[in-house]
């Protein structure tokens, strides 16, 4: 894959997209079959940022009516991650607000791994924001398997997402976690206003990084943030197309496709899968998503499967606070 293979591809009409759809198909089959990886992700640690990515509702500029607080108990984590064990969810993420989390933090942290770990052998991934070579070191003894460090947006266009941090700061933890032993789940989050050129430079940088995991989030421009009014030049076409893409770019890696793909793909949701092995239930840090019956329902009606627990009630599910 070279850049003009990936003009090809974002540039495909769009009474062509089924067929572009069907290529990635086989390349997804080739490496995953019809497996429909399901994630589950725990907001524990809300708001209370000094960042401004301008798509967060938990950063600094946004006004966002969102619920803030500070990290959460371990016995709390320990018992959303019995739930996620409960109904076969293949893994169990933990994200945490703010630049970086502080020593208190990683030791509080260190100690939910642990007690996860001693439980289950439930893969656990940790988006945690700039973390040291110290501090990822004691994640990955404490048993976390992974980090989610997404790069988001290309670099050049960096600077009109966040001012706060840099995109060297992240390819930099990413390069830390990496040498720390660590698994790395990194992807971006499309809609930002950035062009064409810029999903092609991000595509291009994870084929570098080889990540083990890549979310192609969706911007949901979030009432009170920055981005609000944005037009985020998404339409269901396009998200696919950029789906296969990053199939195409990573086609060892979990492609998943993460926050705002429901809201972006409409009608044409159920169609991700055929692109990506992977999705999130229950939701992402301050936005909604789909149900665990929902998921379980279309996985079905696809034909794909999942180790996802036919028989769970999920009225309530992780209601644990």
């Amino acid at each position: 894959m070279n850049r003009e293979d990936c003009r090809e591809i974002l540039n495909c009409p769009d009474e062509d997209f089924l067929i572009l759809l069907a290529q990635a198909y086989q390349v997804r089959r080739k490496y995953f079959g019809k497996i429909v990886h399901i994630q589950v992700l725990r907001n524990a640690k809300s708001g209370i940022c000094s960042e401004d990515c301008h798509y967060c509702s938990q950063s600094r500029v946004s006004n966002a009516e969102i619920d803030r607080f500070p990290l959460i108990s371990k016995e709390t984590l320990l018992a959303d991650a019995r739930v996620a064990k409960n109904i076969n969810a293949d893994r169990f993420c933990i994200s945490t607000s703010g630049t970086r989390p502080d020593e208190d933090e990683i030791e509080k942290l260190c100690e939910a791994i642990s007690a996860i770990k001693a439980e289950s052998e439930l893969p656990l991934c940790a988006t945690l924001g700039l973390i040291t070579d110290n501090q990822a070191k004691k994640l990955k003894a404490a048993g976390l398997d992974r980090v989610n460090h997404n790069l988001n947006t290309s670099r050049r266009y960096y600077s009109r997402i966040c001012t706060t941090h840099t995109f060297q700061d992240r390819l930099d933890t990413i390069t830390t976690c990496k040498q720390a032993g660590l698994e790395i789940c990194c992807g971006g989050i499309f809609g930002q206003g950035e062009n064409s050129e810029d999903i092609i430079d991000l595509m291009l940088t994870l084929k570098e990084i080889q990540p083990q995991a890549v979310p192609v989030n969706f911007l949901v421009p979030i009432k009170g943030t920055p981005f609000e009014t944005i037009d985020n030049h998404l339409n269901p076409q396009k998200c696919l197309k950029i789906l296969c893409l990053a199939r195409f770019i990573t086609p060892r890696s979990e492609i998943r496709a993460a926050g705002g793909w429901e809201y972006n793909l409409r009608q044409l949701k159920p169609l991700a899968l055929f692109a990506a092995d992977s999705i999130f239930v229950q939701g992402y840090l301050t936005t909604g998503g789909i149900s665990i019956s929902e998921a379980r329902d279309m996985v079905a009606d696809l034909g794909f499967e999942s180790a996802i627990d036919a028989d769970i009630d999920d009225t309530n599910a992780f209601d644990t606070q």
